[in-house]
């Protein structure tokens, strides 16, 4: 009977040992989990200064200015006047093409052209006294000479406008970006850019906003452009030219927007076309307000409210400008306030 009891006490123990230690353990780790849910609480004070609200859209480098050049006809290069990274003036001579075979194509045409007028002078000249009664032969003859005089006229235009072209001339002034051949005696394709050039003057940075986007944008707006190949740097310009049609093949409803930059802050030698990057467009701007960061703000049922000193101790406040990382605030706050996420 003694046995069974001390086994008892002894059970009895052990249980009560095991309650207190679990009791304990819980008692920790829940205090530490609180502890952990504590420092998760993040916390800023309301501050006063510049809010600005944005429109960010992204973009590319385009030009007004700038043209691929080619050859109205394939060839032999006879001379090059320029390489890649000359300045050149409007109507300055770049490149030509051997003209002997040029040459020799329109004085066939000339020529063929030439007999093509004779034939009709001579079947005008026999059907001449006919103009009442002419027969179908008759028409027949002097329609397929007036058509083969067209053939040959046209053939004539076109030989003289492939040599009149055989040299490549720069339609503006600019820099000359691309050169396909630096020398002479390569055989060109018709198809094959030959030149680039580019007016540096007429650089800027192409955007497309939507229909509800475009509203908000005015032309000699402001506008920051941050470039994908040059993320630390700012280069500022003003909205030059806002599109009244939508643009041609884009899935919705958008609109050309031309960002100009300001002169003196873009370096051609740095940046280049087709490099692509955001344009930040300052819809509105307030100074010296109240302000904290988006996440800061609240909303229930009665409206927006930042947590004052406590998680909380919720202070209702209005809403101003609403910026990308600052919000403006107003109500009973005032700068220097903690206020909890």
């Amino acid at each position: 009977m003694k046995g069974i009891k001390a086994r008892f006490y002894r059970r009895k123990k052990f249980w009560i040992i095991s309650v207190i230690i679990i009791s304990v353990f819980s008692f920790f780790y829940f205090k530490t989990l609180s502890s952990k849910n504590s420092n998760n609480v993040e916390s800023t004070e309301i501050k006063k200064g510049t809010v600005e609200e944005v429109l960010t859209l992204s973009g590319e480098i385009n030009a007004d200015e700038y043209v691929k050049l080619t050859y109205p006809s394939s060839g032999e290069i006879a001379w090059v006047g320029v390489k890649e990274g000359d300045e050149v003036k409007k109507g300055q001579a770049l490149t030509k093409l051997n003209t002997v075979v040029l040459n020799a194509a329109f004085q066939q045409a000339k020529a063929t052209l030439r007999a093509a007028e004779a034939t009709v002078e001579n079947v005008h000249d026999q059907v001449k006294d006919h103009s009442g009664d002419e027969t179908f032969a008759q028409k027949n003859t002097r329609t397929t000479a007036e058509a083969a005089k067209d053939s040959a006229y046209e053939a004539y235009v076109a030989a003289e406008y492939n040599l009149r072209h055989s040299t490549i001339l720069s339609p503006f002034a600019g820099v000359v970006t691309y050169l396909a051949h630096p020398y002479s005696g390569m055989n060109v394709l018709v198809t094959e850019t030959q030149v680039e050039i580019i007016n540096p003057e007429s650089i800027y940075f192409d955007v497309s906003a939507d229909q509800s986007e475009v509203v908000d944008i005015i032309k000699g707006q402001k506008v920051s452009v941050i470039l994908d190949s040059h993320p630390d740097e700012i280069l500022e310009g003003v909205v030059d030219f806002i599109g009244y049609t939508p643009k041609a093949g884009e899935a919705g409803t958008v609109y050309k927007t031309r960002v100009k930059f300001e002169k003196g802050d873009f370096d051609f030698n740095r940046f280049r076309i087709g490099m692509s990057g955001d344009a930040r467009f300052l819809l509105s701007q307030k100074d010296n307000v109240l302000y904290v960061p988006p996440k800061y703000v609240s909303t229930d049922s009665k409206g927006k409210y930042v947590s004052v000193g406590s998680k909380s101790n919720k202070v209702y406040v209005e809403i101003g400008i609403e910026g990308e990382d600052k919000v403006e605030i107003k109500g009973d706050v005032k700068e220097g306030d903690v206020i909890f996420d």
